[in-house]
């Protein structure tokens, strides 16, 4: 894509991108502030977790790192940032609001960040590509929110979500949101739920999705002709509920199947197959045969 027209009116080219400053060094926003709190806060929680141990505790963090991170990639990833598939609202909205307690920031945080990533990857306006460091790609990049306003621009990529009342309340509570999220379960475990399932389950949660991002990007299979550093990680596809067949992603960015062939695990497809054949699911998009034929490598 040669100079794609941003929703500003404003082209690739007119975006400067200004030199990096040091990373420690520098102007920390509220944004950023807030989120290396927060992703302190859970990997403290899980360092204590030895120390306030049960069981049920660790198995409820366990089933929570799995739950939020298919909800992650089925809301947040297919059903919003890429259209993969439509849900009437009255299922859209609740799951996104559960994909919040993944605690990776508001829907259109989320969503404006990957479509960028999409849009440039792998340049250097890509918000987190491993050829600026792969501990950059992995998490540092999250908490330099005017580095990312420097390359990519405003959040004008997401005026679809924007015009919903339900994100913009999202937007404007999140804070609120993970508190209270904290708050109940603690209230209902106490420590042990606190720090065995919110701690150990978050921080699960945490880096693999993390590790789509920086592994996704270094080592793996590439089966298709990507202008990018795309790989498919198949040792990652359980625990990612698909996410990490990443080249076939990048090939076919609009399609709600990432493990396209019959053995690549892909479980948030078939909870999206799952939608489609109760009816709940419309618009389920999925490459063609030909389409797979002008970007696949010798085989």
């Amino acid at each position: 894509m040669c100079n794609p027209i941003r929703d500003d009116g404003s082209s690739q080219s007119d975006m400067v991108r200004k030199e990096k400053k040091p990373y420690f060094q520098r102007y920390w926003t509220s944004a950023d502030i807030a989120r290396a709190l927060t992703v302190t806060t859970v990997h403290f929680w899980c360092l204590l977790a030895p120390f306030n141990y049960k069981w049920e505790a660790l198995r409820f963090g366990l089933i929570l790192a799995a739950v939020t991170n298919l909800l992650i990639t089925f809301s947040y990833h297919r059903n919003l940032s890429h259209g993969s598939f439509k849900l009437p609202k009255w299922l859209e909205y609740p799951f996104a609001y559960a994909a919040v307690f993944a605690l990776q920031g508001d829907p259109l945080d989320w969503v404006s960040i990957h479509r960028f990533h999409h849009q440039f990857s792998d340049t250097d306006r890509d918000p987190h590509s491993p050829k600026e460091g792969l501990l950059f790609s992995h998490i540092m990049w999250i908490f330099d929110t005017l580095y990312i306003k420097d390359k990519c621009g405003g959040r004008n990529n997401v005026m679809d979500l924007k015009k919903q009342w339900f994100y913009r309340f999202l937007r404007k509570t999140i804070g609120l949101q993970v508190l209270m999220y904290w708050t109940v379960l603690y209230l209902y475990g106490g420590l042990p739920y606190l720090t065995c399932g919110g701690g150990v389950g978050g921080v699960l949660g945490y880096h693999v999705t993390w590790l789509v991002a920086s592994v996704g990007h270094t080592w793996g299979s590439r089966p298709w002709k990507t202008n990018d550093t795309s790989h498919n990680v198949w040792w990652l596809s359980l625990v990612t509920m698909g996410d990490s067949w990443h080249n076939n992603h990048h090939a076919f960015e609009w399609s709600a199947r990432q493990g396209l062939e019959w053995w690549q695990i892909d479980i948030t497809w078939y909870l999206i197959r799952l939608f489609e054949v109760l009816g709940l699911a419309t618009d389920v998009k999925l490459p063609s045969e030909s389409q797979k034929q002008k970007l696949a490598l010798a085989r």
